[in-house]
């Protein structure tokens, strides 16, 4: 802890409010709310025993700022608002709970269609979800269209509104018209209430109707709608193996389970619906709150933003500020923290989700390191690096025949590629197929960029520098740093038996067959060859279809369009005189001249 973070802490104030947390460069790395800023903010840096997460955190702020709120529930909102705003690592960020599709009703609207929505919150608009792990929300829509003849089109019906033909669904027996009154307003209300009564979680009627729909079909040989009515039988019995036993059919209800290991964490969301588990999905957090019923809290907040909120919420541990969340939900719900029966049934059932979940987590996290982070700091050995290699640079040259030459630089941060900052490079001063020139040329441009310090991906300093080549590449790159006065790591990768070439050294390196960190340099080197060839077969299309009229000034995309209509051909435009070609709209004399004189240049060259 430094002494600005140490005189701070000393002057903060013991109201509520929210606090950032900076890192050396600035950077905001953590958002958290506080009832006492004084209080939670000290929390961080005693020396008292932390999760690994949070002391990974706190080494590294540098510096931080809070805001005085006039109460926990503004402090709440600030908060979800800064982390909107900086998306800060240690921090929940949620993204995947607002994609959702539920099945929404317009009530509003006397005759009422099936919508698949991913907002919620319409004033007389009910809602039915969410649908996802393996519940198709389209093919729900559907099955009850096929049970209940719901009207699918999108004209503006009402009770005195008629249209003059029915549309080719209700020729199917797939829509009952309400728009010809083939139907009323009360008998089509009854249908809405069967269709409410079938998303609510009853599916007894819906199997009927349709097991009566197919046999109907089947018995006129009308096999094709048979087959469709057989298909949406096969959604209902999906619906119906998701039954909860022992559990009344009107009862919904969110289950939460927060699983970690200090370092990692998972939390798995169970959505129970009508009586039916609907999906359990599971999310993996990085957050730095201090203790676990707060992480729980943050994901709540977060997940709940634009999610239908349910009459009960099973959680795997005690909020200390339940009943903030509650306000924050608007919504009278039930916080059950302590479940017994059925309800401690469902948190059991997702806390063995999280537990699975958080060791495939584990394991996929270890593979990872091994490749990347861990493969960066086994090649600072390897290669005697001065440090390890965060941002590594790639440069490659493609051609052929040394013609439409260009150059790739792509960019490895971390062990992992960080595309937005790739740049390719058009040669623009070497002739012929040298491409020790064009490395060298492709270098000095981006060593001079980074000295200009403006572009984003070329004003931070590579910790090493790769060259797709062996010796006589590397050596030609060594005259450039000398140039530019500059040193840094640069080494040679040659494709035959993947030599690893050092500046000042004989004899090339050998790299373990199959290690992570000669893995590393392959996968730099071959998305580098491969950047650079795409980039070349642009260039080289662009080329190939370029026209010469393009490089005559005032002729744009459509008066060559119409001096190519009119003659047929360049070379037919080339024997025009002026008188031609000013016949012709929007070619005036000065640019009939240009044209001549143009083509006149080249023939004389």
């Amino acid at each position: 802890m430094n002494d600005r973070i140490k005189n701070k802490i000393s002057s903060l104030p013991t109201k509520s409010g929210v606090y950032i947390m900076k890192n050396k460069d600035g950077i905001v790395i953590y958002v958290g709310k506080a009832k006492n800023l004084k209080n939670r903010v000290s929390q961080y840096f005693r020396s008292s025993p932390k999760p690994s997460k949070v002391q990974a955190m706190v080494e590294n702020i540098d510096d931080f700022e809070y805001f005085i709120t006039v109460s926990e529930r503004d402090a709440l909102a600030l908060e979800n608002n800064l982390i909107k705003k900086y998306q800060p690592h240690y921090n929940i960020l949620l993204k995947d709970s607002k994609t959702f599709p539920y099945i929404a009703i317009n009530m509003n609207d006397p005759f009422p269609k099936l919508q698949i929505v991913r907002r919620i919150g319409k004033t007389g608009w009910k809602y039915f979800g969410p649908y996802f792990a393996g519940l198709n929300a389209s093919e729900i829509v559907k099955t009850a269209n096929s049970a209940f003849g719901l009207r699918t089109c999108n004209l503006k019906i009402s009770k005195e509104s008629k249209a003059r033909r029915e549309c080719l669904n209700y020729s199917l027996g797939l829509c009952s018209a309400p728009c010809t009154k083939k139907i009323n307003y009360e008998e089509y209300q009854e249908k809405i209430k069967k269709v409410i009564n079938f998303l609510s979680g009853n599916d007894d009627e819906i199997e009927k109707i349709l097991n009566e729909k197919m046999i109907n079909a089947s018995n006129n040989e009308n096999f094709e709608s048979a087959i469709i009515y057989r298909e949406r039988l096969k959604m209902v019995n999906k619906l119906k193996q998701r039954v909860v036993a022992n559990m009344p059919k009107d009862v919904n209800k969110d289950v939460f389970a927060y699983v970690t290991d200090g370092l990692n964490g998972v939390i798995t969301s169970m959505v129970v619906r009508g009586g039916k588990i609907l999906g359990v999905m599971n999310y993996t957090v990085n957050d730095a709150s201090l203790e676990e019923n707060q992480t729980l809290f943050n994901f709540l907040t977060q997940y709940y933003e634009n999610m239908l909120v349910p009459e009960e919420i099973i959680l795997s541990h005690n909020l200390e500020d339940a009943y903030l969340l509650i306000s924050f939900l608007k919504k009278s719900t039930k916080l059950i923290t302590n479940p017994h029966g059925i309800n401690l049934t469902l948190l059991k059932m997702a806390k063995e989700n999280a537990k699975e979940f958080l060791e495939k987590h584990i394991e996929k996290n270890k593979i990872k390191y091994a490749s990347t982070l861990g493969a960066l700091e086994r090649l600072k050995i390897a290669l005697n690096l001065p440090q390890t290699p965060i941002r590594m640079e790639c440069y490659d040259i493609s051609h052929i025949s040394g013609t439409n030459k260009v150059a790739s630089m792509v960019v490895f941060v971390n062990g992992e590629p960080a595309k937005s900052q790739y740049r390719k490079f058009k040669i623009k001063y070497v002739k012929g197929s040298n491409d020790f020139a064009s490395l060298k040329e492709t270098l000095s441009r981006r060593l001079a960029r980074l000295k200009e310090g403006v572009s984003e991906s070329f004003k931070v300093t590579p910790d090493l520098i790769i060259i797709d080549g062996g010796k006589g590449q590397l050596s030609s790159c060594q005259e450039v740093l000398k140039e530019f006065n500059m040193e840094l790591p640069m080494i040679a990768l040659a494709k035959r038996i993947e030599e690893v070439f050092l500046p000042n050294h004989e004899n090339p390196i050998l790299l373990k067959p199959a290690s992570a960190e000669l893995k590393l340099l392959q996968r730099i080197r071959d998305e580098a060859h491969r950047f650079a060839i795409t980039f070349h077969r642009q260039v080289r299309t662009k080329a190939q279809t370029h026209s010469e009229l393009e490089d005559i000034n005032g002729l744009g995309k459509k008066k060559i369009e119409t001096l190519l209509n009119a003659f047929g051909s360049i070379e037919q435009i080339k024997k025009a005189s002026v008188e031609e070609l000013c016949i012709l709209p929007g070619i005036h004399e000065a640019l009939a001249h240009k044209i001549v004189d143009h083509f006149k240049e080249n023939l004389e060259q």
